[in-house]
């Protein structure tokens, strides 16, 4: 009875753990918006709402438009990593999983959990929605850190090549991080050997950080090593174009938000800018690095020479769009879940009837 009362225990210490969790967050994020930002920008909210007051609704209902088709996009991503989803269904998980994530400091914690819930509602097995998790995780990573390499080239591309410090720090630590990654993702695929090889040395170096573990790391790189390449090997080219039509629409909302406010400035600047601000998302000290995206993105607009206050209001504008109106979307979200048809997880399916049959 003691084990089967301990989770029931520590139910309520998780709860209020997530909540405080949730308040610094969401209060970091507010110090740095509220007082971080206009001081950085060199300019204060007055003049910002100002610039944001003279945007047309239409503006407004443009930039909704792109959000959906940008989040469905990405749906071909999911898809590809879990043979059987349907893009309906993919877009419930990633707006569901996207708002839990956006209202908490490290939320893809969260996230996970939330996709791993619906997807089992709907029959997918855990393996299943444990290789899509790590598949699509990788696939982000590598295309973050690609971003500001991109970034890199577009600057060099154009009529100003004053490439900041920020930025080649960023591109090379993108570049290392990328390079490592890929390196070890194509190892585990291309060869048992490097599988059974990474593993265990990642067995001795969590061995010594955690002696009580009871998962052989090793066993675990292997088993996923079958399942990831069968994933890889046929939704690879989806996956990929997923993310990059997800990524090419959110800088386009992100061209729209300048233009709308008067920032003017060289196309490959706008996206050295967008390509610091998608890198920054991964900084897990705010919900979805919510306020230190801003302020890495405002700071290069303003060292080129945009405008302070059309610069932050631009911004602004682009954060409420795609960090904050994932929230109510997300709402939407797990209202269709609820309502969606639900299926017995695969595992329970197959041990009931071919435990009968064997009798």
């Amino acid at each position: 009875m003691a084990a089967a009362d301990a989770p029931e225990t520590r139910k309520p210490r998780s709860r209020v753990r997530t909540a405080i969790q949730a308040g610094i967050g969401l209060g970091l994020a507010a110090v740095l918006i509220v007082y971080v930002l206009p001081r950085l920008a060199k300019t204060n909210w007055s003049d910002v709402w100002a610039v944001l007051s003279h945007v047309p609704f239409t503006t407004f209902v443009l930039l909704l438009v792109g959000v959906i088709v940008g989040l469905y996009c990405y749906t071909f991503t999911l898809t590809a990593s879990l043979p059987g989803l349907k893009h309906w269904q993919a877009l419930i998980v990633n707006v569901a999983g996207s708002s839990v994530g956006n209202l908490l400091p490290g939320g893809g914690a969260a996230g996970l959990a939330a996709t791993y819930t619906i997807c089992r509602s709907w029959g997918f097995s855990r393996r299943d929605i444990s290789t899509s998790a790590i598949v699509t995780g990788v696939w982000n990573v590598l295309s973050r850190v690609a971003l500001p390499l991109v970034a890199i080239v577009a600057l060099f591309a154009g009529r100003d090549s004053d490439v900041p410090r920020a930025l080649e720090d960023a591109a090379f630590a993108g570049a290392l991080t990328g390079g490592v990654i890929l390196a070890v993702f194509i190892s585990i695929l291309a060869s048992e050997r490097a599988a059974v090889a990474i593993g265990q040395g990642l067995d001795k170096v969590i061995g010594r950080l955690w002696r009580r573990r009871s998962m052989s790391v090793k066993s675990l790189v292997v088993d996923l090593r079958l399942r990831i390449n069968d994933v890889v090997r046929t939704g690879w080219l989806s996956m990929t174009l997923g993310l990059l039509g997800f990524f090419s629409v959110y800088y386009v909302l992100f061209l729209i938000c300048m233009h709308t406010t008067g920032v003017d400035l060289f196309y490959g600047q706008l996206f050295a800018a967008y390509a610091i601000g998608r890198l920054l998302t991964a900084v897990g000290l705010t919900p979805g690095g919510l306020g230190i995206t801003e302020s890495g993105t405002v700071a290069a607009l303003v060292a080129w020479g945009a405008n302070p206050a059309d610069a932050l209001a631009a911004v602004v504008l682009f954060s409420f769009f795609t960090h904050l109106m994932e929230i109510p979307l997300g709402a939407i979200g797990w209202a269709a879940w609820s309502v969606s048809p639900k299926k017995t997880p695969v595992e329970d399916v197959v041990a009931g009837p071919r435990t009968e049959q064997a009798t």
